[in-house]
């Protein structure tokens, strides 16, 4: 047989061979920025207080 003809070897592909990486986790939606910055200062406010 003659192996010269069949080319190279293939590359490796950076995707896992299971299928974990195709199952996307459930995401909701992000906090508005306005709750955000309150939860912030709140944290700030508590932390000032001790």
């Amino acid at each position: 047989m003659d192996y010269s003809k069949m080319g190279g070897a293939k590359k490796p592909s950076a995707a896992p061979k299971h299928g974990e990486h195709k199952r996307q986790t459930p995401g909701g939606k992000a906090a508005p920025k306005a709750e955000i910055l309150a939860r912030m200062k709140a944290a700030a406010e508590k932390k000032t207080e001790k």
